[in-house]
């Protein structure tokens, strides 16, 4: 979904709406149409994104994950993970091993939200999705390698 096409109709209706007027009130109009076009489309996302969450809080075992590319935004339904697909850290035994991980900024901070979303800490988000891609890698669904 492209956020573009709704800011653009705010800016179009600012726009339209100030033609009533005399030529400063137009300028004034499409001024402050470009200047808050970047708050409009925060705001929209905002709503899908509090959308995402009554959706998720009615859907049961579904949940909707949104995710942005600049002016894009895409909507995906998901199945909740299951208690029984992550054992939690009591159910495991083993020796712990600390890891350094560097991350970009921008992967850090999209993991923390991710994190916070599913309730978890980064660390206990990170040990989950590590636990399944190698999961998915011993079932034949993890990433080809050409040898």
């Amino acid at each position: 979904m492209d956020l573009n096409k709704y800011t653009a109709r705010l800016r179009e209706d600012l726009i339209a709406a100030a033609a009533l007027g005399d030529e400063k009130t137009q300028a004034t109009a499409a001024a402050l149409a470009a200047a808050t076009e970047s708050s409009a489309r925060l705001v929209l996302l905002a709503a899908l994104s509090d959308l995402a969450a009554e959706l998720s809080a009615e859907l049961g075992d579904r949940t909707v994950q949104l995710s942005f590319d600049g002016t894009e935004a895409k909507v995906d339904l998901r199945k909740k993970p299951s208690t029984d697909d992550h054992p939690t850290f009591e159910e495991m035994t083993g020796d712990i091993s600390r890891v350094t991980l560097r991350l970009v900024e921008q992967m850090k901070s999209k993991a923390e939200e991710a994190a916070a979303q599913s309730g978890q800490s980064l660390n206990s988000w990170l040990s989950s999705a590590v636990s399944g891609a190698l999961r998915d890698q011993m079932r034949g669904y993890g990433p080809k390698r050409d040898i």
